[in-house]
């Protein structure tokens, strides 16, 4: 640790620190372009020059005729630092000026407009108006860059840190500078478009509006979104993310540094895969019957009547558009009847997806064993696709050694394993393997099941499916249809990611609160507030509250009662080690 002075405020500095992250931490901005805490520095859009010196013992300061740039400079005990004299103004506002010569002036239709760094700096640090009498360097758009990405290339300032990432982060280094001096611009490769697993963070790299998303483009200005801080569900890794969405539909998705987690990216893969959470195969009401059962009754009445209109989800629990009724407190009500009369004739079961949170894993576990106290509680299929992905790759595509890994897509595609695990552990559970839960439901008598799926694409294993008794009561939690929710007697529809709030834990033990960030779809619920309701308590589902509730049942979990879970996470003496389902 050391002092550095920044205009005058003493500030601390760790080691390997610049000038612009000491300014950070006096609360002082340095304007940059190029520089990015996770790439190499380069020192090329001259936006950060500053003026440093050093005081002297006897309290004299000593300062460098030039100015230099702070994101090459390191912050030494002792530096001064000056951002805001003549000579640095002088220089932030040329130096955008020269930026701008050729920068075409379409705010008006630029999906970075509200966001973009050259209009916050160009406010702050710049110039009113230009000087340029000569008509505009044009260059045309580049469509061809990725599947995912455009690039318009009369908008970029040469940054390169979109080059960088794909040759420091992903390794696949698809993006280069072609030309020299006012002709250069950013290009691909002859048929090596810009598509590999980490391609759209390029995106969030450009600090201009140079490249921009195909999925996001020209759908919503970004000042109407609404950004609320969650976790990617997508993997194990589970990402910090921020879910921006507007008018009750997800428009993107963007990462939230977090050194603890991911650092400052995301894959392609969590980032689009959202489009699920908008399906229209969504479920968006309870059902009480089987879907065969309800098919049948509409049959039949079409038959009589010659119509079926109105019928389906909604009739079989009697409500429609002219006389609304709530279908939950029927179909929670249903659920309790069934489980309770179940019990009297056989032992319950709660198959739970790793895709819960830890509220919502608890409080299902307190359901079942508040009526069974020998309830057999699983966990459910755990969802893994080849192998890790480690970045970044060597000129062959290979991957590096996985202590040298920047970025790690997981080939366990749930976020929370380990914390459901954890939390059926609790509860006396004993480890088994998923693919006996069928010989378990016949040899040891269940007469009623709890599954709870979530997973994107609906519940994975049709053959489990398959293999359940007929005489087995089903009770199913999940958002979208498969081959179990048609077989539930009781189907719930549950809430995506963005609709619920929680703590999942990812592959380390890091623990992470999911926020909910938009409504649910229909007459959905979160999976939290119908776990809560099943349990009998009246008022609001709090995930806080739970949490302080386990204090003493989950003592490993313990610590994420004291306190609110930080942004960045909260570390558990978990991690790797624990493994294998739990009943």
């Amino acid at each position: 640790m050391g002092t550095v002075f920044v205009d005058d405020k003493e500030v601390e500095v760790g080691p390997n620190q610049n000038l612009i992250q000491a300014a950070q931490l006096a609360g002082v901005e340095i304007p940059h372009y190029c520089w990015h805490p996770d790439l190499s520095v380069v020192a090329s859009c001259r936006m950060c020059l500053v003026e440093v010196g050093e005081r002297k013992p006897d309290g004299t300061e000593s300062m460098i005729p030039k100015l230099v740039p702070a994101c090459q400079t390191p912050a030494k005990p002792g530096t001064i630092v000056k951002t805001d004299t003549p000579k640095v103004k002088a220089s932030q506002a040329q130096t955008l000026e020269f930026l701008l010569l050729n920068h075409p002036l379409d705010c008006s239709i630029c999906d970075q407009a509200g966001e973009c760094y050259l209009q916050d700096y160009t406010y702050k640090f710049g110039k009113a108006s230009s000087r340029l009498d000569e008509p505009k360097v044009q260059r045309k758009d580049k469509y061809h860059i990725g599947d995912q990405i455009a690039l318009f290339t009369d908008r970029c300032v040469m940054c390169t840190r979109c080059v960088r990432f794909t040759r420091e982060i992903s390794g696949t280094a698809e993006l280069q500078v072609v030309s020299r001096g006012s002709v250069e611009e950013i290009d691909v490769f002859p048929d090596q478009p810009c598509n590999n697993k980490l391609a759209g963070n390029v995106v969030d790299l450009c600090p201009v509006g140079a490249l921009c998303s195909k999925d996001f483009l020209y759908k919503k200005r970004v000042w109407w979104l609404k950004s609320q801080d969650s976790v990617c569900t997508g993997c194990s890794t589970g990402c910090s993310i921020e879910v921006d969405q507007n008018e009750n539909r997800i428009y993107r998705l963007r990462p939230r540094p977090n050194p603890l987690a991911q650092g400052s990216f995301m894959c392609d893969e969590g980032r689009f895969g959202w489009k699920y959470v908008h399906s229209e195969d969504r479920l968006n009401s309870p059902r009480i019957g089987r879907a065969s059962a309800i098919a049948t009754s509409v049959a039949a009445l079409s038959a009589v009547t010659g119509s079926s209109s109105g019928l389906g989800q909604d009739a079989m629990i009697g409500y429609n558009d002219l006389a609304y009724v709530d279908p939950w407190p029927d179909a929670l009500s249903a659920t309790r009847t069934m489980f309770r009369t179940a019990a009297a004739s056989g032992r319950l079961m709660g198959i739970f997806s790793p895709m819960m949170t830890c509220e919502e894993a608890y409080l299902l576990a307190r359901f079942l064993r508040g009526i069974d106290k020998q309830a057999v509680l699983a966990l459910g299929p755990v969802p893994l696709i080849g192998e890790d992905d480690l970045y970044p790759k060597d000129h062959r595509g290979n991957p590096p050694e996985r202590s040298k890994a920047r970025f790690i897509i997981r080939n366990e595609k749930c976020p929370n394993r380990l914390g459901v695990t954890e939390v059926l552990r609790g509860f006396g559970s004993r480890l088994l393997d998923f693919s006996s839960v069928p010989e378990l439901i016949a040899n040891e008598s269940i007469s009623a099941a709890f599954v709870v799926g979530g997973y994107v694409g609906g519940w994975p294993d049709s053959v489990f499916v398959e293999r359940l008794p007929e005489k087995l009561k089903l009770a199913v939690l999940d958002l979208l249809p498969s081959a179990l929710t048609d077989r539930a007697d009781v189907l719930l529809a549950g809430g995506s990611f963005a609709e619920r709030e929680g703590t999942v834990i990812n592959h380390a033990g890091l623990a992470q609160s999911l926020r909910t960030a938009m409504r649910p779809i229909g007459e959905s619920r979160p999976d939290g507030r119908i776990l809560y309701e099943l349990n009998d308590r009246k008022g609001l589902f709090h995930a806080r509250s739970v949490r302080e509730e386990w204090s003493r049942e989950l003592p490993r979990l313990a610590a994420l009662a004291d306190k609110p879970i930080p942004d960045q996470g909260l570390k558990l003496p978990l991690g790797e080690a624990m493994t294998g389902a739990v009943s």
